[in-house]
This record gives C-alpha cells, sequence and structure tokens, in this order.
C-alpha cells in the first residue's frame, strides 16, 4: 500500500525546517515512492496474462517531475482514463492499454525526457474479487531543458553557410514551441524565420503554426536574386494510421533582383515584384523503416496549392498539384539470416502548374519563374547540374509547368561495416522530363479558359511522347541523423538540347532524395 508510505515520510518531512534539507528529503521521497511503485508495477505485470480479465477501476492519476506544464492543460491528457468518466469497468487489459496510450500522447508532446515511466498501485493483484479493484496510476514524465542553442557551419551542393538555431520548449506550460532560425551563407545570403506551434485541445495531433520567413536567395543557374518575404500559419493533423495532413495558409512577398550582366531576355522578363496568396494541402503516409536510408516499406505525398483565385487576391493565380512516391524493399541473401542490409529504392515523382484567372485579369495568366517546377541535380535526376533539365534560355534555367521523374537505386552495405553502418554502395539510374505550357503567350499576357485546356492537353502529350533525359552511376551513400549524404559519379546516358548535364563526380546533400 502506497499511502502508509506517503504519511510515514511526509511526517519526517515537516520535522524539517530549512530550505535545503526540505528540497533533499522531497527528492528521497521520490525516490522511494518510485522504488514502491516500480514493485507494485512488477507484481502487476507478473499475473497480468492469468488475471487478465478481472474487473477494475482507475480512480486517480497523476503526473510525477512535471512541474512547468500547467494541470488543465495535462488533465485533458489523463482524465479520460479515470474510471467514474466511463459507464463500465476496464478488465485489466484494457486498463493498460489505456494507460499506455496515455503515456504515448505525453511522450508525443516532446516536453519530456523518454522514457515516460509508468506506475500501478494496487492492492493486491492476485487477490480475486467481486468488486472491481481500484489503480492508482503515476506517469514519472520528467521535463526536459525548455530551450536548445546550436551555431555551426554546413555545407551543401555549391554552397556554403553558417547558422544559428534557438528553440524554446513549453513556454507558456502547453507543450508550445518558438524555433527561431538565422543563417548566411554563399547561395542563401541571408534566412531569418521564426515559427511559433502549439498543440490543440492538448492533442499531441493536432497542432496549430503561425510562422514568418525573410530570406534572400541567390540563384545561379537562373542569373538573379530571389527576396521573399511573408507569412503563414497551418494546421497539423496526423490520423490513427499515421496519415499526416497539413492546411495551411501562406502571403508571399517575391523579387527578382540583381540580375547578372549577362542574363538572359527571358529571366529579364521575369524581374520584379510579384505577391502569392494561397491555399495549401500536404498529405503524408510515411510507412519506411528509416526516411533517410530504407530498407523496406513506402512513402506516399501529395502536395496541392491554390493561389489568387477569389478572395485570395495576389497578383498569381494557379492551381499546382505535385505527387511523389517511394518504395524500399529488402533483398534476401543466401546464407545471411533475418534483413541482409541490401536493398532496392524506386522513385517517381509528378507536378502539374494550371493557370488561373487572378482578380483583375481577363482571364489565365502564364506562370511566373518563382512558381515554376525545377528538375535535376543531385538530390533528384542525378547526373545533371542543378535545375538542368527543362526549358532554358542560353544558360539560365526558365522552369517547367509538367514534370515527371523516376529512379531506382540498389544500396549494399559496405564489406566488413554491416548492415547497421550508415554506409552504403550505391548504384542508380533515374530519368525525368520538364516541359513549359505548349501556346502560352510569352509576355504574360492573359489567356482564355479553352486555351488554358487545349495548352494542358498538349503538354501532357508531348511529355509521354518523348523520351526522358536520364543518366546512371555509382556512388557512396552515408545516412547523419540530420541528413543524406552522396558522393556520386554520373553518366549522362540522354540528354535534350539547351539540358545541362554534369558527367563524373556529383555531391549532394538533402533529406529527400528520389
Amino acid at each position: 500500500m502506497a499511502e502508509p508510505l506517503e504519511n510515514d515520510l511526509f511526517d519526517q518531512l515537516r520535522q524539517k525546517s530549512t530550505q535545503d534539507e526540505l528540497n533533499k528529503r522531497t527528492k528521497e521521497i521520490q525516490t522511494r515512492l518510485m522504488s514502491h511503485y516500480e514493485k507494485q508495477e512488477r507484481r502487476i505485470g507478473s499475473t497480468l496474462d492469468n488475471n487478465s480479465t478481472i474487473p477494475v477501476t482507475i480512480s486517480e492519476v497523476r503526473v510525477l517531475s512535471a512541474p512547468k506544464t500547467r494541470r488543465g492543460f495535462l488533465d485533458r491528457i489523463v482524465s479520460p482514463i479515470i474510471s467514474k468518466d466511463n459507464a463500465e469497468p476496464y478488465t485489466l487489459v484494457e486498463a493498460r492499454k489505456a494507460i499506455d496510450k496515455v503515456a504515448a500522447r505525453l511522450s508525443k508532446l516532446g516536453i519530456y525526457q523518454h522514457p515516460i515511466s509508468v506506475y500501478i498501485d494496487k492492492p493486491d493483484p492476485t487477490e480475486a474479487s467481486s468488486t472491481p479493484t481500484d489503480l492508482k496510476v503515476y506517469f514519472n514524465a520528467k521535463e526536459g531543458s525548455w530551450y536548445t542553442i546550436k551555431t555551426g557551419t554546413e555545407a551543401g551542393t555549391a554552397e556554403g553557410s553558417i547558422y544559428g538555431n534557438a528553440q524554446f520548449r513549453n513556454l507558456f506550460g502547453g507543450a508550445e514551441a518558438l524555433n527561431i532560425h538565422a543563417s548566411k551563407g554563399t547561395r542563401t545570403r541571408s534566412v531569418i524565420s521564426a515559427a511559433f506551434d502549439t498543440p490543440i485541445l492538448s492533442n499531441p495531433d493536432l497542432r496549430w503554426e503561425i510562422s514568418g520567413l525573410t530570406s534572400s536567395t541567390l540563384k545561379p543557374w537562373a542569373s538573379h536574386e530571389e527576396v521573399l518575404k511573408g507569412g503563414s500559419t497551418k494546421f497539423k493533423y496526423e490520423t490513427q494510421r499515421g496519415h499526416l495532413h497539413e492546411i495551411g495558409y501562406s502571403g508571399m512577398w517575391r523579387q527578382l533582383t540583381s540580375l547578372a550582366s549577362n542574363a538572359s531576355p527571358g529571366i529579364r522578363l521575369e524581374a520584379g515584384d510579384s505577391f502569392k496568396s494561397s491555399l495549401s494541402h500536404t498529405w503524408i503516409a510515411d510507412h519506411r523503416d528509416n526516411r533517410l536510408l530504407p530498407s523496406r516499406g513506402f512513402l506516399l505525398k501529395t502536395v496541392s496549392e491554390l493561389a489568387g483565385v477569389g478572395p485570395l487576391k495576389g497578383d498569381v493565380g494557379f492551381g499546382k498539384l505535385e505527387a511523389e512516391s517511394q518504395l524500399a524493399v529488402p533483398i534476401p541473401i543466401p546464407g545471411i539470416k533475418g534483413d541482409s542490409g541490401v536493398a532496392i529504392n524506386a522513385g517517381f515523382r509528378a507536378g502539374l502548374l494550371y493557370p488561373l484567372t487572378v482578380g483583375g485579369s481577363s482571364g489565365p495568366v502564364a506562370s511566373r519563374f518563382s512558381d515554376r517546377f525545377q528538375l535535376g541535380g543531385p538530390t533528384d535526376v542525378r547526373g545533371f547540374k542543378m535545375a538542368g533539365l527543362g526549358p532554358h534560355d542560353g544558360p539560365d534555367a526558365l522552369g517547367g509547368d509538367m514534370y515527371a521523374a523516376g529512379g531506382v537505386s540498389l544500396l549494399v552495405p559496405l564489406p566488413r561495416t554491416g548492415k547497421e553502418s550508415p554506409l552504403r554502395l550505391q548504384a542508380f539510374l533515374n530519368a525525368g522530363r520538364l516541359v513549359a505550357l505548349k501556346g502560352k503567350p510569352k509576355d504574360g499576357a492573359a489567356m482564355d479558359s479553352e486555351s488554358v485546356k487545349q495548352s494542358v492537353k498538349k503538354t501532357l502529350e508531348e511529355l509521354k511522347k518523348d523520351h526522358p533525359s536520364a543518366a546512371a552511376g555509382v556512388g557512396l551513400v552515408y545516412a547523419h541523423p540530420l541528413a543524406r549524404f552522396e558522393l556520386n559519379v554520373s553518366m549522362p546516358l540522354a540528354i535534350r538540347k539547351d539540358e545541362l548535364a554534369r558527367k563524373g563526380l556529383q555531391f549532394g546533400i538533402g533529406i529527400t532524395f528520389m
């Protein structure tokens, strides 16, 4: 029984006068209580199989070691399992499932150290009774540090940067988070962003985020610098099947500026300001065993965006849809038991940008550079330069309105390193095609809706009938916990006119690879 133990300890505690001694004794009490509850938990676990259907009630739930978290916030998480709110008592197995569900939700908040321990106080789990056995449940959820500050340097494809990142957690006792990021680099000249995120109704699977961004990025493959300033807000929720949804609004001012002296006419026509006001939805179903180096499972993802229509305003109007999939299949090797570490990864991506009428225009307007797709580089179609596929004006990439790309890779552990190593040898084959909308006016003039339909139809036919640009190669892959690094030797196999291939060594760093 826990009550006599608690009374005895707290009687001794009241005799102490100094605050230092009080704190010391409080920690001692907590340690002895946890030891007591661990013994009770082991007793319950030893009889769970034999008494799985005995009726039990939960009369009390406490969350320990969480002084900064608001009680009202925690009540919404733990109160549903208290028996007074349920018409019927639990069975022992049902009670344990409900308790584990609460522990999982507490852990998912991201403000407590792992693991979260669960202790159950029960009079005697071996004693049968005609009345439900009463349980008291204790969650030992020790709060982690409320802030993290990081500084460092990053190196990527044709880019180096220094950065600082600050994260503040559980700001108001409700698992809120504030992330502030700043960086300066050779290509991304500057970035300053801030995002505030909070769970809704204490539900870690339902969150709201508001963020702001200002950035300046040099785009040498298109002879200009792009400046972005704006903000966004999102509602994010995850289903019981692990599907993630994000629904959001974004308002972003874009400027194409600092054109190079040799910038092409196509880029010069795009220079200036534009404002995008859009709604978006992202759906992700990720069932891979590892997002950076998967050996089994699949990924499905769609991103849809609607800009400039009706009350959204802005000066660009379009509907945009992207779809992505990836399949990882382990390859058994004779003589090796279980997972060999050898796997085949296959991926596919496609996208469509459909012009729509924006307020004040007489019809759909041709797409802007900032909204078009870019294809080519070490993270999608390897063996080509950054944005090397698709329409070009001289050396400048103009982007496209429709694309499709796919690839397959064979990943093999290095000799003597084993499947647990994050290093892999890679052999790959990838291909892609990026095309501009056929028949669109080059001066940004409006089109009529029927001509847009015909243009999209012709563009799709062209995408399907002609062969894609392709490349193959081998390389070395390293999966760091934060990003994936690749060093490949590529050989272009098929190149279209004006596209920019890259033969030989190519280095890539990123989170998503095709």
